[in-house]
């Protein structure tokens, strides 16, 4: 494993940030992996999670089991595990400018399109190799303006060009589920169903620029823009892995986590098993809890008002439009509204907050039709 330390703060700073990557295996001598986790600082699961990664990825390199390169980013967001307000943690968005720390990277096709003109050819492996080369050059073109801008080159430079990137998220409280581009389904189905993800959600285009879809849309927007005359495949399978909530942090889920990803990375030729046996085993999936189903079918399920939130309905429920989802009281009057799925689909996002006001997501229902459109994320 080698340790590489990126610079995140520009002179005559008051504080200085810093990234830490970790690198195993050889750049170029198979597919390249790119792990990262707790974008959003104080969404802890995925840090602990790379810590399981780190020892294991370490014993693998030492036998001489790692087809390629994995770079593990286990605390992706320095800057926002530095934010809090009056002793809570704040990691979501930056204090400087407001802006959410998974939205606006930088979507490299717009540059791609002009710089690939009339060099892309019938071989699809050097379309690939050339595709890349390009976005590394349009990400090292990329002059931010803050800290926060710094982080997401560093982090789109160390992921741009990567066969698989895995960013590792939580909700307030969920049960697991996976965002992912259309594209990517069929390759994005077998991490779904070893990781037990009871909500697979497929887009184009999510909207707001979130990292995931900064590293894999440029390939299929690109094929549509030179509207299928050469060879170009989705060639970054990009997902976001919410990890259950906020406050699931245990050893037991993040070792059961990093098992599972460690299997799919099997699956991907990238790691090989210590023996045939396990080798064999890796192979063997689960039956998947879930089909995907379009980001744009999720109902967000809205406060009416302020009120005492009590939930009637479990996390990862199965529900029809119409069911009761959690009751809303109003503590002066003591009226009551019934919140209620929109949609038929699986319960699978809720609010930890227990007094809400007005206007608040207080959850989210997976529907298997498309009725959205826009920004698809939350905030």
């Amino acid at each position: 494993m080698q340790a590489h330390h990126h610079p995140l703060s520009g002179p005559h700073a008051p504080a200085a940030y810093a990234l830490t990557s970790l690198h195993f295996g050889t750049p170029g001598s198979g597919k390249k992996v790119y792990i990262q986790g707790s974008l959003h600082a104080d969404e802890v699961p995925g840090m602990l999670v790379a810590q399981f990664l780190r020892r294991e990825l370490t014993a693998l390199e030492a036998a001489g089991k790692i087809s390629g390169e994995i770079i593990l980013v286990p605390a992706a967001n320095p800057i926002g595990l530095a934010q809090a307000i009056h002793g809570a943690a704040f990691g979501r968005f930056d204090l400087t400018t407001g802006v959410n720390f998974n939205r606006a990277y930088k979507h490299v096709a717009a540059d791609l399109k002009a710089s690939l003109a009339g060099k892309l050819g019938d071989d699809a492996e050097a379309n690939v190799a050339l595709i890349r080369a390009h976005a590394r050059a349009s990400i090292a073109d990329w002059q931010p303006a803050t800290d926060a801008e710094t982080l997401k080159k560093a982090l789109m430079t160390l992921a741009i060009d990567a066969d698989i990137v895995l960013d590792l998220h939580c909700d307030n409280e969920a049960v697991l589920h996976i965002y992912a581009g259309t594209p990517l389904a069929d390759g994005i189905a077998p991490l779904a169903a070893i990781l037990g993800s009871h909500a697979t959600l497929l887009a184009y285009e999510a909207g707001g620029e979130p990292f995931d879809e900064a590293c894999s849309r440029l390939w299929w927007d690109l094929d549509q823009h030179f509207e299928h005359r050469y060879p170009i495949p989705a060639a970054c399978l990009s997902t976001t892995v919410e990890l259950r909530g906020e406050m699931e942090v245990s050893y037991e889920l993040a070792r059961k986590d990093a098992a599972g990803l460690l299997q799919f990375l099997t699956l991907q030729g990238v790691l090989h098993a210590h023996d045939a046996a396990a080798q064999a085993a890796a192979a063997v999936l689960p039956e998947p809890l879930c089909a995907a189903t379009p980001l744009e079918g999720v109902q967000p399920v809205y406060a009416p008002h302020a009120g005492i939130l009590i939930y009637t309905r479990e996390l990862g429920a199965k529900v029809a439009a119409g069911d009761a989802l959690a009751d809303l009281i109003d503590p002066v009057s003591g009226d009551t509204t019934v919140l209620r799925a929109g949609v038929d689909g699986v319960f699978f996002a809720r609010s930890a907050h227990r007094h809400v006001i007005r206007g608040m997501n207080v959850g989210k229902v997976a529907g298997a039709k498309a009725y959205r459109q826009g920004d698809l994320l939350s905030a």
